[in-house]
């Protein structure tokens, strides 16, 4: 695995970042945490910036979490059933990220990122829900920024010992989870916030 990683990284560079992790949210089978936690862990040691480690994972995430959004906007749910498999994308993935989506709504974007299998399957159920842009990109860019920033952070700080990553996930990802939710719940009422200062500013004029 860490070879792999090695030649990812040293052969395309940030480039090579940005791909892997667009291709890992619409489902190819590629290990986005421990892609992240490497990445930290060589902008730990000075390999690569780590200003651009964070914008180049951001960009590939929100690619490809985009990606999946339009996919599903334009082919809906038979596309997903028939195709979702190729993808690793099961019949009980998809069923269960239904019920997810109903029950968490749009905060499922942000909190899915933090599920390893549930935010391959997100974007495709926002997209054939008709959510709008807007909301869309909201909600699954802030999932897709605190996930990579989290995870980069993560190989920053274990150096050396970036490998623990897997043991970590499994071990306490529900503090994981936690982060994420906490995260989401902060961005929604800074969000109302500000909202609710603009509607009381232009009330007073």
């Amino acid at each position: 695995m860490e070879y792999l990683l090695e030649l990812l990284i040293f052969r395309y560079g940030y480039i090579g970042l940005s791909i892997a992790l667009a291709l890992g949210i619409i489902g190819v089978p590629v290990p986005d945490e421990v892609l992240l936690t490497y990445s930290g862990y060589l902008a730990g040691n000075g390999t690569l910036h780590p200003l651009l480690v964070v914008v180049c994972a951001f960009l590939g995430s929100a690619a490809g979490i985009t990606a999946s959004y339009l996919i599903g906007l334009r082919f809906g749910h038979p596309f997903l059933l028939k195709y979702g498999p190729k993808l690793h994308l099961s019949h009980a993935r998809i069923e269960r990220a239904q019920g997810w989506m109903t029950k968490f709504g749009n905060l499922l974007l942000i909190l899915g990122f933090f599920v390893p299998g549930l935010r391959h399957v997100t974007a495709y159920m926002a997209g054939m829900s008709r959510l709008k842009i807007g909301t869309f990109m909201f909600y699954a860019y802030t999932g897709a920024l605190s996930w990579s920033v989290l995870f980069i952070y993560i190989g920053f700080i274990l150096g050396d010992r970036w490998l623990q990553v897997k043991h970590y996930v499994h071990h306490y990802g529900f503090a994981i989870l936690l982060y994420g939710g906490i995260a989401a719940l902060a961005f929604y009422i800074l969000r109302r916030f500000i909202a609710m200062r603009k509607v009381k500013a232009q009330h007073r004029l």
